[in-house]
């Protein structure tokens, strides 16, 4: 389509001149692409200069004759007459001959000639349209209405009074609609359009999209167009596919959608899925995807993806043929790095090449030290392929046992973990698994992601090492130190999110039964060691404390005994993020500002001369030091900080983040909000956590009374900050 990216451009920028300059060499051509003109034709009609372009349309007519598709050439002559506005008579008398030449047997045709105003030929613009729309109209019908009302099915209709009477989708009750008005805002739909049918028959449309979803698919691609999931989801969801319903659906829907043949699935969310004119085969799309001559890397995951999807495929020999000629030529390029060469034998020894199984092996024989083998493995695209890789270090060495070993703990898929695991379990090195799990425990910020992964399989498994009682309430206690260690990283937030998880499911289920199972004296240690996770809210300790006293009833009085020392403060900064961004911005503006400022004062005051009589360059290295004093103070302070959240904040009693309704003695009512010390502002009643009278509130619940300065209070409501 060479002109109508240009067309589409002007109209963007609703550059009319342009556009006619273009129009006028478009129609002075000998010849052109139907599809091409009708894209072009509608995006004119809804552009912002259809009514002058109207008086230059008609000029494309004898390139229009020139058609040879009917379907085509109708279409583009219906667009042709919307966008006229000359209502030339010669126009007119063609118009008028296209309708009798096409429609001239139906019944009322003389009449609906005389509806769309084509009787006597002073104004026909939009004639076809208008009369393909009386011709559509009948009882059961239906339509769209382009002015916001939706789908509508036509109830009663009257060529006598010239008027509609439809039921429609987003408004209420019956609507009367004349002929004229029902000509500007009425789109005609087929019976068998993806709108009449959601419209007309959802049920029936909701039971195909479940046993065929590619259909249905398929079936709004045509009808509405290129369309992304998004889209989709806004045609289908509620009003087809329940919403409880829709993930699971689609899930199924998009497997299926990626294998038919006649729609083109988008590389990424962003773009549509589009309708394809014809099918096109897997295997000539891949074929077509090679033509690009895509590197190793990308010739490993394209036809990984592909294989996994379409392995039906390699039953069409001469298709397999054409793989393996492009995977020999791919292995005969000698830059090729050892692990895509790997992969790439995988894949010719899958192909049915079994004669590449040595070469594989002599590659592998290559690799003999851990750290060897854990690069080779790192650089592996491919998971299967990962541990396949390991599979075959297996047979061909030795020491592979000391290899399983060293790379238990290190290598960062689970899936490759529970390959050695299970491996070496079997041959008789439980004790050198215990030796390696033991490190984990002792210390498990080294291998956090390893950590977890081991900690969730003896919470399943009772035949693994330290899956027996003991074991379980080290490796919790060790949970909860890596909790608090992987906080202060950044790098570790969906680590943190995993942990805070594994905690909370099934209402603490694993914390209950870790409560359960350990001592009083380990309760007390695995509480102490809660208080210093930053991402357990109170809610989450005061659980933590409610199972441990179930386990324990004890345990009550320490509870007690907690409450009294957070009421004394403790090492954590309450903030809002307003605030906390607030102290990030002071301390880069220390760091990049003042401080490089205050720099250069130091320069210029040294250049006054002596230094023992020189007051501005003392006064400079004093603001030095309160520069170096404050950066440290707020650095430190940053690492305590907390940021508010929804679950930090209770309202059965004043703690943190609540704002607190009072009256005193004299029913004279006031309102405090309890904060962080960067947020306290005395004007607005805004109190730092740490002070006096938020301290006398603390703990405090509705009905309850404080007293400051020898005054009186009543707490009357309470609520969250956010």
């Amino acid at each position: 389509m060479s002109y109508l990216k240009d067309f589409l451009k002007h109209i963007a920028n609703h550059d009319y001149s342009n556009f006619l300059k273009i129009w006028e060499e478009y129609c002075s051509g000998d010849e052109l692409e139907g599809s091409e003109l009708i894209e072009i034709l509608k995006a004119a009609k809804t552009s912002s200069f259809s009514e002058f372009f109207g008086k230059h349309v008609e000029r494309v007519l004898p390139l229009w004759e020139k058609i040879a598709d009917p379907a085509e050439s109708h279409e583009i002559f219906k667009l042709i007459v919307d966008l006229e506005t000359t209502n030339n008579p010669k126009m007119g008398e063609k118009v008028f001959e296209y309708l009798k030449e096409k429609y001239g047997e139906q019944k009322y045709f003389q009449e609906k000639i005389r509806l769309i105003g084509l009787r006597n030929k002073e104004k026909f613009q939009g004639a076809i349209s208008h009369y393909e729309l009386l011709s559509h109209i009948d009882k059961g019908k239906f339509v769209f209405h382009n002015a916001g009302w939706g789908v509508g099915v036509i109830i009663d209709y009257s060529l006598v009074r010239e008027q509609l009477c439809l039921e429609f989708d987003y408004v209420a009750g019956r609507k009367d609609i004349s002929f004229e008005t029902a000509f500007k805002t009425l789109i005609p739909i087929p019976d068998d359009h993806f709108l009449a049918q959601r419209f007309g028959d959802p049920d029936a449309l909701e039971k195909k999209a479940k046993e065929d979803p590619a259909a249905v698919i398929r079936l709004l691609l045509r009808d509405l167009g290129p369309k992304t999931a998004s889209e989709i989801k806004d045609e289908l969801c509620d009003l087809v596919i329940p919403a409880a319903e829709w993930t699971k659906w689609w899930q199924s829907a998009r497997t299926k959608i990626k294998k038919n043949t006649l729609i083109e699935s988008p590389e990424n969310i962003k773009q549509p899925f589009i309708l394809r004119k014809s099918e096109v085969s897997h295997e000539e799309r891949l074929q077509k995807a090679l033509e690009s001559k895509p590197d190793a890397n990308t010739l490993i995951q394209m036809l990984y993806s592909f294989l996994k999807d379409f392995p039906e495929t390699l039953k069409n020999a001469s298709f397999k043929s054409t793989l393996c000629a492009k995977l020999e030529e791919m292995l005969a390029y000698p830059e090729i790095p050892n692990p895509q060469k790997l992969q790439l034998y995988f894949f010719s020894q899958d192909l049915g090449k079994q004669q590449d199984s040595h070469l594989i092996e002599s590659l592998l024989s290559q690799f003999s030290s851990v750290a060897a083998v854990k690069e080779l493995i790192d650089h592996i695209d491919v998971l299967s392929f990962k541990k396949r890789a390991l599979a075959e270090l297996r047979k061909i060495q030795s020491d592979w046992k000391n290899l399983f070993l060293s790379l238990l703990l290190s290598v960062d898929q689970g899936t490759l973990r529970d390959y050695m695991l299970t491996e070496l379990l079997n041959n008789e090195c439980e004790k050198e698994v215990k030796e390696k799990i033991e490190e984990l425990i002792t210390h498990p910020s080294r291998y956090p992601d390893t950590f977890i992964w081991y900690f969730q399989k003896i919470m399943s498994n009772k035949k693994l090492p330290f899956s027996d009682k003991q074991g379980k309430l080290r490796f919790f206690e060790s949970l909860l130190i890596l909790l608090s260690y992987v906080e202060y990283a950044p790098d570790f937030k969906d680590l943190v999110k995993k942990i805070y998880g594994i905690l909370s499911d099934g209402r603490y289920a694993i914390v209950r039964q870790m409560m359960q199972d350990a001592s009083i004296e380990e309760v007390k240690e695995f509480l102490l060691l809660a208080t210093k996770c930053h991402s357990l809210a109170d809610h989450d300790i005061k659980i933590l404390h409610s199972l441990a006293e179930v386990a324990h009833p004890s345990l009550a009085k320490l509870k007690k005994k907690t409450k009294a020392s957070e009421a004394e403060g403790d090492h954590v900064i309450w903030t809002t993020e307003e605030g906390y961004l607030k102290v990030q911005q002071r301390i880069q503006q220390i760091g990049t500002v003042d401080t490089v400022h205050n720099a250069k004062e130091i320069e210029t005051a040294r250049g006054h001369g002596d230094l023992r009589e020189n007051a501005e360059f003392k006064a400079s290295l004093e603001r030095r030091d309160r520069l170096q004093s404050e950066l440290k103070l707020l650095s430190d302070q940053l690492s305590q900080a907390r940021i508010i959240t929804a679950n930090d904040i209770s309202t059965d009693e004043v703690g943190i983040g609540c704002v607190v309704q009072c009256e005193n003695e004299q029913k004279k009512k006031q309102t405090y909000t309890l904060l962080g010390p960067w947020d306290a502002d005395s004007e607005k009643n805004i109190l730092a956590f740490q002070s006096k009278l938020a301290q006398a509130m603390k703990g405090l619940s509705v009905g309850e009374k404080f007293q400051v300065q020898g005054e009186v209070f009543t707490i009357t409501g309470i609520s969250s900050y956010l």
